[in-house]
Order: structure tokens, then C-alpha cells, then sequence
């Protein structure tokens, strides 16, 4: 029957005019589905991917934040701060609610979720070791000690470990929204490309056999089915642009900075664990060829101040504007600093001097303690600024995709309608 109908006119018309409004039809939906796709995927970034990674990354910092604020109060003796006692109460606080914040967010069964769970099941036995620590510490038993490096063990074998699985998952999905949100919508455009060049032939093809330059119906579906053409382009262009830039002068800057803040909380808490143990751990490491004995929490010190200033000179090459460049560089020379207190209270405690390295390490003046928090505090500066650079070009990538996925349709239907009324203009004409 439908070849019976291309035999003559009208049904040929009728057949174009299907075509054409299908045609339409399918780059309008298809539009609407690729860009609400991406669209989904570009909110998930800004709002779900990014904030649960920086989540992950703070369950992290307040575990390893924790940890040292503990070897610090045990330092301390019974002069324990009330601020160290509280740096420490408020770290295990906040890692136990973004915990809870995460396992909200997190897949069952997901290798997040067994990471969430067997933090929450280490978070109180790690905290029962340190309480015990500080009781025995206050009663002057060595046993104090073990207690707090069997702690220290825990957390650094155990608890970060599984913050750190944690928060490579976090990143990975991250990674995999980005994927989703930023390739180019080709289908669609496709589409758009063969409903313009049917359109368009449809045009010649009534002019030529008219001699009537415009028909209405078609003119008005060429020029919806161009609009959400250029739309598409452009928005999901501009959409594209703002992600890539989020990412690359954002989350790469931010995951950067967030491995340089750990660092430097494993550096100083094992800065102070030295003191803790007192030579009672050693390890044996490999120099220049030659197996020798060192203690085990000075060379991580030393390993762990390495990964810093690595971590340091990457966010430095990261920034691209002096809001950025500026904390960065400061922490560069608080870390200097702290190397060089750092050399002094190894020789004073080498020398047997122990006093004078604990003051060297925790004292109120001159003290490691005071390059570390300045460290701290510069890397969170620069962690803020990087956040709200991430989150002005994510947002501006995905406000370039508002409207699209609905607008697209809308035009879809209405250019479909102009191209059946401009075919039905010329069938009235057989009647």
C-alpha cells in the first residue's frame, strides 16, 4: 500500500510529511535524553561525587587529625590542654557524623559501604586504647605507652587504610560522573543534522515544483529543529568547558591539597610518636647499599615530610591565581621551618636531652607544633579557595545545560507540527 501511495502526489507528500516529523520528533527526544543525562551527571558532580570525595577525604583528615592531637595530649602528661582534649573530641565527632553522612549516600553491598562499616566498628575500639593510654599515662605507668602505640598501629594499619579505600571510591565515582556529564551528545546532534538536510530537501523540493519560494510550516520546523541544534551545541559546549575547568583547576588542585594535609597530620604524628616511644621501635632500612636499624617513627617522619613538599610543589603548579599560590607558598616555608626544629629536637634527644626535645616538639614557643598548625592552616585556606573554584565553574557548567532537556522537547513537538501543517498546506491544494 505505501508503495501504491508514492505513486501518485498526495502520497508522496503524506510520506515526507511522516518522515519529516519524525525525523524532528526523534531529534527532539533523543536531545532531551542525552542531555538529561548529562545533566543528571553534572548535578551529581557538584553535588553528590565532589561533596561525599571531600567527605571521604575529611573522614580521613580527622582520623590521622585525631591520632595526632592523642600522641600530643599523651606528650603532655598530666598537663594535657584543655585544647588538645578538645581538638581530639571534636575530630573522633566529626569522623563518626561524616560516617553516618556517608553510609546514607553509599551503595549496599558497595566496597564503600564495607569500608563505612569497619570504620564504624574500629572508631570505638581505636578510642577505648587511647582512653586507656591517658589513664595509665596520668599514673605514671609506662604501660601508657604501649597503649598508645597499639593505638597509633591500629589507626595508621587499620583505620586509615579503609579512609583511604574509602576515599579512592568516592574519587572514582567522581571521576565516572564526569564521564557521563561532559561527551559530546553526538546522536543528538546527528539527528539534528539529518532533520535540517530532510527539511531543507523537502524546501527544494516544493520550491521546485511550486516555484513558491517559502512554505510556512517548514520554514517554522527548520527554524525550531536550528535553534535546538545551535542550543545543544552551545549549551552542552559551555556546559563541557565549565566541567573540564572544575576539574582541572579544581578537583585536581583539591585531591592534591587534601594528600598534602594528610601528610603532614601523619608527619607530626609521628613527629610526636618518637617521643612516645622513645627508641623502642625500630626498623631496618637499606642505605647506599647497607642494612641498618633506625627508628621506625622518625624515618616515616622523614617519608612523610617528603610526600608534603612533593604534594606542596604540585598544588603550587596547580594554582592558577594568586588566591591559590598564595597559602601554598606559605606552607612551603612553614614546612621548611618545621624541618629545621624538627633536626634540633632529634639532636637534643639523641644528645639524652628529652625535656628540651619535648619542648622543641610541643612547647608553646619555637615549637614544631606551631610550623604544623601553621602548615594545617594554610592547607585549608587553599582547600576552601580550591572548593569554591570548583564549585563557580561546576556550576556554571551545569546552569549552561538549564532548560535544554525540556526546551528541546517543546521545540521537538512544535517543529514536528510545522512540518505537518506545511505538507498538509500542499495536500489541500490536491483536494
Amino acid at each position: 500500500m505505501a508503495r501504491a501511495a508514492a505513486t501518485t502526489e498526495p502520497g508522496r507528500l503524506r510520506i515526507i510529511g511522516a518522515v519529516l516529523a519524525l525525523l524532528v520528533v526523534a531529534f527532539g527526544a533523543v536531545t532531551a535524553w542525552q542531555t538529561a543525562d548529562r545533566a543528571d551527571a553534572a548535578d551529581d558532580v557538584l553535588h553528590k561525587s565532589q561533596p561525599l570525595s571531600a567527605a571521604a577525604a575529611d573522614i580521613y583528615r580527622s582520623l590521622a587529625d585525631a591520632n595526632t592531637a592523642a600522641s600530643s595530649g599523651f606528650l603532655a602528661g598530666g598537663q594535657e590542654t584543655a585544647a588538645s582534649r578538645r581538638t581530639y573530641e571534636e575530630d573522633i565527632d566529626n569522623a563518626a557524623a561524616e560516617l553516618v553522612k556517608a553510609a546514607n549516600s553509599s551503595d549496599p553491598g558497595s566496597a564503600s559501604a564495607e569500608a563505612i562499616t569497619k570504620l564504624n566498628t574500629l572508631l570505638p575500639e581505636y578510642k577505648g586504647l587511647v582512653e586507656r593510654a591517658r589513664t595509665y599515662n596520668r599514673q605514671g605507668f609506662p604501660v601508657g605507652g604501649a597503649y598508645l602505640r597499639y593505638a597509633n598501629q591500629k589507626m595508621q594499619e587499620e583505620m586509615l587504610p579503609e579512609a583511604e579505600k574509602l576515599y579512592t571510591k568516592e574519587n572514582q565515582r567522581l571521576e565516572e560522573d564526569y564521564a557521563d556529564a561532559t561527551p559530546y551528545p553526538w546522536a543528538a546532534i546527528a539527528l539534528g543534522v539529518l532533520a535540517l538536510a530532510g527539511l531543507a530537501w523537502a524546501q527544494h523540493r516544493n520550491y521546485r515544483r511550486t516555484n513558491r519560494v517559502l512554505n510556512h510550516g517548514l520554514v517554522a520546523a527548520t527554524a525550531t529543529a536550528t535553534v535546538v541544534l545551535l542550543w545543544l551545541v552551545v549549551g552542552h559546549t559551555v556546559a563541557r568547558a565549565g566541567l573540564n575547568d572544575s576539574y582541572d583547576h579544581g578537583v585536581l588542585s583539591l585531591n592534591v591539597l587534601h594528600d598534602a594535609r594528610i601528610a603532614s597530620l601523619k608527619a607530626r604524628g609521628n613527629e610526636n610518636l618518637t617521643l612516645v616511644a622513645r627508641g623502642a621501635e625500630t626498623e631496618k632500612v637499606t642505605v647506599d647499599g647497607e642494612e641498618k636499624s633506625v627508628d621506625k617513627y622518625d624515618h616515616e617522619f622523614t617519608t612523610d615530610m617528603g610526600a608534603l613538599g612533593k604534594g606542596l610543589a604540585q598544588a603550587a603548579k596547580l594554582a592558577d591565581d594568586e588566591a591559590g599560590e598564595k597559602p601554598v607558598t606559605s606552607a612551603e616555608g612553614n614546612m621548611a621551618e618545621w624541618k629545621k626544629r624538627h633536626s634540633a629536637a632529634r639532636d637534643q634527644d639523641d644528645n639524652g636531652n628529652y625535656e628540651q626535645a619535648l619542648a622543641l616538639v610541643i612547647g608553646d614557643k619555637g615549637a614544631t607544633a606551631e610550623c604544623f598548625d601553621s602548615v594545617d592552616k594554610n592547607l585549608d585556606n587553599a582547600l576552601r579557595h580550591e572548593q569554591k573554584e570548583f564549585q563557580q565553574a561546576a556550576g556554571d557548567g551545569l546552569d549552561a545545560m538549564t532548560g535544554l532537556t525540556a526546551g528541546a522537547a517543546v521545540l521537538a513537538v512544535l517543529g514536528a507540527a510545522g512540518a505537518v501543517l506545511g505538507i498538509g498546506r500542499r495536500l489541500s491544494e490536491y483536494r
